[in-house]
Parts: C-alpha cells; sequence; structure tokens
C-alpha cells in the first residue's frame, strides 16, 4: 500500500521543461504541475476532515441536550440512528480519511514532489556556464537548491492542505453555531476579522526577514564551505583567524535577520493569545446570556465554547502556519533570482550530436573579450590538421588557455566561428564535443570519490583491467595499490577526499591523465599537463604521453618551453593575436617574442628573477 503511494510521481522526471519563469506562481507551478492530481485529492481529504471533526462538535451538542432532557427509558432505541452514525464517523470515516489523506501527503508528495523540483534544478545548474560558477560560491548554490526545492513543496501544501483545512472548518464552525443562534457567530466574526488584520500586517513582515534571511543563510553556508574548500590554503598561510572573522561577519548578518524574526514573532505571539481569549470570553459570555433568555439550549451553548476553544488552539498553529508559508515563499524568492538565470552558453535548438571526427580544427577570425568590449582574442584565425600537435606560447594574459576554453565551448566566440572536421561546435551538442576533447589542466581537482570512480569518469563503464592499465601507463600504479582511506577501503576502492585532497599534487595528476589514457579523445588539450610531477615522474611518463599523442591533434600549454619544443609547430601569442609560428628551432633563428621568452630560461627553467618576466601561465 505503501509502495502504491510513493510510486506515484517520479522523483527524477526526463523533461527539463526549460529555464524556470520569473514570477512566482509560475515559478512554482513550473515545479509542482505534475503532482497537481494528487494536491487536489489531498486538499479533497482534508476538507472531509474538517467537516467531519466540526461534525464531532455538533453531536456534542446533541449528547449533551440529551443527558439534560431525554428520558433514559427507550434512549437507545429512539437515537440509534444518530448514534450510529455518531461512532461511524468516528471510528471508520475520521481515521480512514485520515489515512487516505497522510498516503497521498507522506508517501505521495512529501518526499516526491521537492526531490522533483530539486533534480530538475540541479540538472539546470549543471548545466549552467563556467562564468556562472565563477560568479557564485559552490555552497551558496548547493543552499539555494535545498532549500528552494523544500520551500516549494511547503508554500503549495501549506495553501492545499492547512489553510484548506482552516477554511472549511471555519465555514463549518459558523454554520453549526448559527443553527443555534446567530448571534452566537458575531464573536466569530468579529475573532476572524480581528485575527486576519493581525496575519496582514505580520506576516508579508515576516516574509521580507525571511527573505533576507534566507540569503544571508545562502552567503553563511558558501563561506564557511569556501573555507573547507581551501582549507590546504588556510593552513598554509596560518589565516585560520582571517576565516574566523570572514564567517563571523556573514553570521552576524543571519544572526541579526533572527534577531528581528524573533522580536516580530514575540509580539505577534502575544497579540493573538488575547484576540484568542477574547474570542471565548465572547462566546461563552454570549452563550450564557442566551441560555438564561431560554433562545439556546446547554448543548448549543457547549459546542460553542468547544469550538472556540478548538479554534483558540488552532489559531496558534494558524499563525506558525501562515508565517511558514511566507518565510517559504521569502525562500522561492530568493531561489528565483538565481535559478531563473539564462544559462550563458546552451545547446541550439535542433543541435546535433559531434559524429566521430579525425581532429582537424580551424578558428575562424574569432574574436572574444569575455563581454568587456575588447583584449582577450581578436580576430584570430589558426588551421590545425589533424594529429598536428600545437604548442600554445605567450606570455600571462595572452590568451592561450581561453583558446582551449573557447575550443571547449565552456565560452561561445563573440564573432567568427570554431570548426572540427568542418562542423561549427556552436551547432553541435556540447557533451558530444567535450566527449571527443581529453583535457589535462595544471589545477587538477578530483571527486571525492574511489579511484576507480575517478579513472572511469574518463570512460563510465570500463571494467577494472582497463582502468588498471590506463593507470599503468600514466605511472601511477605504484601509489594506487598502496592507498587507504579512513574507513579502510584500499587500492581502487579508497577514497580520495574532496578536490582529492588526500593525495599530493603529482598523484593527482597522474589520475587525471590516467583518466584521458581511458577517454582516448581524438583531440587532447594539455595545460601544464605534467606541472605537478616531479622531474623522476615527468620523464617516466613523458613517453606515454607521447604515445598518448600518437595519431591525436594536441594543443599544448607550458611553462617550461622545453616540455612543448618538440611539437610540430609552436603558435605565440601576445594580447589574443598570432605574431609568430613555426617550429622551435625556426622561431628561435628568427630573433622574435619566442627566442626573447627561450633566451630567459634555461634548459627549460626560468633562470630571471622578475616574477613578472617568469611567468607566461594563462590566467584569464
Amino acid at each position: 500500500m505503501y509502495r502504491f503511494f510513493e510510486r506515484r510521481l517520479n522523483p527524477f522526471p526526463e523533461a527539463q521543461g526549460g529555464l524556470p519563469p520569473g514570477r512566482f506562481l509560475p515559478f512554482v507551478w513550473h515545479y509542482i504541475r505534475g503532482a497537481v492530481p494528487w494536491l487536489v485529492a489531498m486538499s479533497f481529504f482534508t476538507a472531509i476532515i474538517a467537516v467531519g471533526e466540526v461534525a464531532l462538535f455538533g453531536f456534542l451538542g446533541g449528547i449533551v441536550d440529551w443527558l439534560a432532557e431525554a428520558d433514559r427509558d427507550g434512549f437507545v432505541q429512539r437515537e440509534a440512528g444518530t448514534l450510529i452514525l455518531m461512532g461511524g464517523v468516528l471510528l471508520i470515516g475520521l481515521p480512514l480519511a485520515t489515512l487516505l489523506q497522510g498516503l497521498v501527503v507522506y508517501q505521495g508528495l512529501m518526499g516526491n514532489v521537492p526531490m522533483s523540483a530539486r533534480w530538475r534544478m540541479h540538472r539546470q545548474m549543471l548545466g549552467q556556464s563556467m562564468s556562472f560558477f565563477g560568479n557564485e560560491f559552490a555552497g551558496r548554490v548547493a543552499t539555494k537548491v535545498m532549500q528552494t526545492a523544500l520551500s516549494v513543496r511547503e508554500s503549495v501544501m501549506k495553501v492545499l492542505d492547512v489553510f484548506v483545512f482552516v477554511i472549511v472548518y471555519f465555514a463549518s464552525a459558523l454554520a453549526l453555531v448559527a443553527s443555534a443562534d446567530w448571534r452566537l457567530t458575531l464573536p466569530l466574526i468579529l475573532w476572524a476579522v480581528v485575527y486576519g488584520f493581525i496575519m496582514y500586517w505580520y506576516v508579508p513582515r515576516l516574509g521580507k526577514i525571511a527573505e533576507e534571511q534566507a540569503d544571508a543563510r545562502s552567503i553563511m553556508t558558501g563561506r564557511i564551505v569556501d573555507s573547507y574548500t581551501n582549507i590546504q590554503t588556510v593552513k598554509l598561510f596560518a589565516h585560520s583567524g582571517l576565516e574566523e572573522d570572514y564567517a563571523k561577519g556573514s553570521m552576524s548578518g543571519f544572526l541579526g535577520t533572527v534577531y528581528r524574526q524573533m522580536r516580530m514573532v514575540t509580539s505577534l505571539n502575544a497579540i493573538v493569545y488575547l484576540n484568542n481569549s477574547l474570542l471565548v470570553f465572547l462566546i461563552a459570555a454570549g452563550g450564557i446570556y442566551l441560555w438564561l433568555g431560554e433562545l439556546v439550549t446547554a448543548g448549543a451553548v457547549a459546542a460553542a465554547v468547544g469550538l472556540a476553544l478548538r479554534i483558540k488552539s488552532m489559531s496558534q498553529w494558524i499563525m506558525w502556519e501562515v508565517a511558514g508559508l511566507f518565510e517559504n515563499i521569502g525562500v522561492v524568492f530568493d531561489g528565483m533570482s538565481m535559478l531563473k538565470k539564462p544559462v550563458a552558453v546552451e545547446d541550439r535548438d535542433g543541435a546535433q550530436p559531434l559524429p566521430p571526427v579525425s581532429g582537424a580544427v580551424r578558428f575562424d577570425d574569432v574574436t572574444f573579450h569575455y563581454g568587456k568590449g575588447s583584449g582577450v582574442i581578436e580576430g584570430l584565425t589558426l588551421d590545425i590538421k589533424p594529429g598536428e600537435k600545437i604548442g600554445l606560447v605567450g606570455r600571462s594574459g595572452a590568451g592561450k588557455t581561453t583558446l582551449t576554453n573557447l575550443l571547449l565551448r565552456f565560452y561561445d566566440a563573440e564573432a567568427g566561428r570554431i570548426l572540427i572536421d568542418g562542423h561549427d561546435i556552436a551547432a553541435v551538442t556540447q557533451d558530444s564535443l567535450r566527449s571527443q576533447i581529453g583535457v589535462v589542466t595544471q589545477d587538477t581537482s578530483l571527486l571525492h570519490r574511489s579511484i576507480r570512480e575517478n579513472i572511469a569518469y574518463g570512460r563510465p563503464g570500463a571494467s577494472d583491467d582497463e582502468i588498471l592499465a590506463a593507470a599503468g601507463r600514466a605511472e601511477a600504479l605504484g601509489f594506487i595499490h598502496s592507498l587507504e582511506d579512513a574507513k579502510g577501503r584500499t587500492g581502487l576502492d579508497a577514497h580520495v577526499g574532496e578536490r582529492g585532497v588526500k593525495l599530493s599534487g603529482g598523484q593527482r595528476q597522474r589520475i587525471a591523465i590516467a583518466r584521458i589514457f581511458l577517454k582516448d579523445a581524438p583531440i587532447l588539450i594539455l595545460d601544464e599537463a605534467t606541472s605537478a610531477l616531479d622531474s623522476e615522474v615527468e620523464a617516466a611518463i613523458q613517453g606515454s604521453l607521447f604515445d598518448l599523442m600518437e595519431g591525436k591533434t594536441v594543443l599544448a600549454i607550458a611553462h617550461r618551453l622545453s616540455t612543448i619544443a618538440a611539437m610540430d609547430r609552436l603558435i605565440v601569442l601576445d594580447r589574443g593575436e598570432i605574431v609568430e609560428q613555426g617550429t622551435h628551432e625556426a622561431l628561435v633563428a628568427a630573433g622574435g617574442l619566442y627566442a626573447d621568452l627561450w633566451s630567459r630560461q634555461s634548459g627549460g627553467f626560468l633562470v630571471e628573477p622578475e616574477p613578472a618576466n617568469d611567468y607566461s601561465e594563462e590566467t584569464d
């Protein structure tokens, strides 16, 4: 039975549904429309429960009148039908409605609705561009995804469950009390008006604070996660105190919103309690007055007072639910600000997969400025033959890494085209493009998973034999067999920690190289591929790297010019333009920029003391 309701909604829908709208109601509808039939069912059973509970108070009033006036002789026979109805409602009707409502709510909706929203939000974030993540804390993004998904569910369910119950209950209570004497409804109406005014004044203000609090919470989380993610840098610079102050600032900002919220809650709680007490007093006083005038029965007074006491207790719950609703609305608005951002790099409508390629690459009059209007890459044209090995050379900021990022389509060129085997990369799917390009970067970070999973990222589904073969070619087997993590997992099963923190830089780089061996893509980008390796290990795998490059189109970037001097052709960049190209020997003989850079190195190592002239690594 539980499983039946748990499977009514798919928590991991395939359809994305596009970018969510930027307005609240359409935004919420975007994520809950698949659950609408079950939300309606929830409201239906909630309404039945509300009517049933009010009916019980009506029965209670009838029992009081019977006990006060009825003749004991033959009572059961005379009232058998009513007593059976009361028993049926109490023992069968309400429990059954509560069970069905619980199955719909707890099995069908509570888990599946937020998970479906969270899944779609997560998929949307995975599709965001590199520039998006460059401007956001990873922890902040994760917090907003988690918070917003839950708040979408809470916003909808509070309206369709809690407020349906409250509205139906109050309307039924009015009808029941009015059936005894319409004057008894006046305290209820007065209470509702005052209560509505209190909510009208307080709740939007609480919602605004909640929106600010959600943003403050995500900033606080982002700062804390940022410190943990970069814990090695924190410790290397002995800046624990600085990080404490950095986190404390955001914690203080969050705590300020909590203090403001709690001040309002305290005054709201006191005013609501006073209004509730006034309701009970007026109902009781009015009931007694009407009873003394023989206008109502004792049972009617008992039912009215009982309902007033029930509404009094419910009003505290309603207050928190209304405040919770606006708090969740505030969180949704906060999440919308991030989730509605368009993806900077998207597959075009009708984009086709890139077919298997030989590796011919053409940059055709490409211009790119990171949206700044000038600088970086200016009208660059470059043809690379299939299987040609290209070295990219230039000072820091010359555009080397930007060029490879454009080839990977982390960014779209602002002008011109990039072609692979004649296919415009802007017209093919991003996944199919990147599946045919292998990359080893200078800053290698690994997933906090096992060695096996990290290497198999190059080709999911690879066998252990294939994984071990790739690790062997990357000279990584020696340390892999000796690995053991905190949970006792060893070898390929050992986990590497967040970003691979449990491994040395050289070990991380060798895992990354093994991953590319396994991927075996026709185009290879080496961005300081051996920068983290000591000379002995670098020499050991250099032969394997040349084996990997065999038959592939290669774009290589390196600090040490000696590591790319043997490439088929060197492309010298300066301020986003190609200023020289040719073999190492020809460029040295030409006496241009490359010769100047080479002269500053001895055997491929830097010899000049000026830091500004020592580094040619890309930072753009």
